[in-house]
């Protein structure tokens, strides 16, 4: 595996895979890889000829209360990983190579869609990732870009852009992975306790409380809503930010289930906040 943290090795590189009649697969992550990274990274080595990973913690994306200074990493431990899963390449700017003029003036607006949940819970969040990822997705060029489920609105607000954009990319969305006992797999688990952990269990139980209802025949949104909620609040260390239920396309709050629907949820436990979702109804 080559490694490099050089803007224009990571263009040129991928060039030549292009000029070889390779297919580009690229698995845009933040580091300190776990289970979920590594499952985009297999399904990129399985599905393209050549495979690329990013390692960037992006300032842009975190506003004045995130972690970014206590963000988990460990790029030794990364890059042994990224190779293990088969990465051809792995690519490690510093914020210097990424922003080599400081933070840029021109950034990419997520629009509507990246102007609630997530959006409103951080301001500016969306027009970070946006920018970042449309700068990697120059890099790279034309490819194939994998993304993980649990990030949602992320995946959409990307596919968006990508779309309405017209950039040569992609985008692919993979199931999100979970631990045995169903919490969803995140670089911020880290800072849970025993306790704190026991508690982000609360989100899982309630959306997959709400995938069973909503199986059962339940198509009030507003019922699913409610029960995700008490079910959130009955655990003492977890601090609910938001409950929604949303048509899978658009992201826009939705009265009935009549179409694709997801729920998701967002919460704090501890120093950590937690997100996670989940499909409620598929095509009618």
């Amino acid at each position: 595996m080559e490694v490099t943290g050089s803007r224009d090795a990571l263009r040129g590189v991928c060039e030549e895979a292009r000029r070889k009649d390779l297919t580009v697969g690229f698995v845009p992550t933040m580091g300190f890889l776990h289970s979920g990274h590594l499952s985009l990274a297999r399904r990129t080595r399985e599905e393209c000829d050549f495979a690329v990973m990013s390692i960037f913690v992006n300032p842009l994306q975190f506003g004045p209360n995130d972690d970014l200074a206590s963000y988990p990493h460990h790029l030794g431990r990364d890059s042994g990983l990224a190779e293990e899963a088969g990465m051809d390449l792995l690519f490690t700017p510093d914020e210097a190579e990424m922003y080599p003029h400081g933070r840029p003036e021109v950034t990419v607006d997520p629009g509507p869609l990246g102007d609630r949940l997530e959006g409103a819970s951080r301001p500016g969040h969306f027009r970070g990732v946006c920018t970042v990822v449309a700068k990697l997705f120059t890099l790279v060029g034309p490819c194939r870009a994998y993304f993980g489920e649990k990030d949602a609105q992320q995946l959409a607000v990307i596919r968006r852009m990508a779309g309405d954009l017209d950039m040569p990319v992609d985008v692919i969305g993979c199931p999100t992975v979970r631990e045995p006992d169903g919490l969803a797999m995140s670089s911020r688990n880290v800072y849970l306790s025993e306790d704190e952990r026991a508690a982000a269990l609360s989100l899982s139980r309630a959306l997959f409380e709400a995938v069973e209802l909503a199986a059962a025949g339940e198509r009030d949104a507003g019922a699913l809503r409610a029960r995700m909620v008490a079910r959130v609040e009955a655990e003492p260390l977890a601090t609910l930010d938001y409950v929604a239920v949303v048509d899978d396309r658009t992201f826009e709050d939705v009265d009935r289930l009549l179409g694709p629907t997801r729920a998701l949820i967002a919460a704090r436990v501890g120093r950590a906040r937690l997100i996670d979702n989940a499909l409620l109804s598929g095509e009618d």
